[in-house]
């Protein structure tokens, strides 16, 4: 009996060790690790307006600064450079004016739209607003380039209505277009009076690094690194 169960145990113990083997064998050829040597280079241009020219600041210490810090040191992201095409008190229509411009200089891969908040601002109508998004998603695509459009918002002191069809027009934009549209950076920033500047509208040095980190994780990762159209 003694025999037996001497037996047995050295059954089990092979029986482990073979599965053991093979387990780790079909893991490894089932998830190889991928690794890409040279990745292809990505240009994204910032068509922006003050909340991303760094306003009260300096260039520095903006966000767009910050992010291509952040995606110069790390090994997975150093082929991603921005072009900071942001001018403060940019509205749609001067958007539409520069953007071949800019698109001929650096020939970039992706363009982030984030304009409309100055034009909410100056009770621009909404048709217009649309019209000039529509614009510039349609000169980015011509150019070859993949089109980001920024959700955008004012002060609701505009009034429900306004407010609503400013928001909406940003959303029917990027389903019309098959675009991805990117959450508003400030949404809960601007909840934060100590992350604000006096004027209520634009956000303090303090932010920008908040506003980088979200712009990597809710832009770069999922439309930059995962090449997702």
């Amino acid at each position: 009996m003694a025999r037996f169960y001497q037996a047995l145990s050295l059954s089990i113990m092979l029986v482990f060790t073979s599965f053991g083997v093979y387990s780790d064998q079909s893991t490894t050829m089932s998830a190889p690790t991928k690794k890409v040597e040279n990745p292809t280079p990505i240009k994204l241009l910032i068509l922006g307006d003050s909340l991303s020219a760094a306003y009260g600041l300096t260039q520095e210490e903006g966000w767009v600064s910050l992010l291509q810090n952040m995606l110069q040191q790390a090994p997975q992201t150093q082929h991603i450079t921005i072009v900071n095409g942001a001018i403060s008190g940019e509205t749609t229509d001067g958007g539409v004016s520069r953007l071949p411009r800019l698109l001929e200089m650096h020939s970039p891969t992706h363009v982030l739209i984030e304009l409309g908040g100055n034009d909410g601002l100056q009770g621009h109508s909404i048709k217009k607003l649309k019209d000039n998004l529509a614009k510039l998603v349609t000169l980015t695509k011509t150019a070859g380039a993949q089109a980001l459009l920024q959700q955008m918002q004012i002060p609701t002191n505009y009034g429900r209505r306004y407010n609503t069809m400013f928001i909406n027009a940003f959303a029917q934009t990027a389903d019309i277009f098959a675009i991805p549209l990117i959450p508003f950076f400030l949404e809960d920033i601007a909840l934060q009076p100590e992350l604000m500047q006096n004027d209520g509208i634009h956000p303090t040095a303090n932010a920008q690094p908040i506003i980088a980190e979200f712009m990597y994780e809710k832009m770069v990762i999922p439309y930059l690194l995962s090449g997702h159209e």
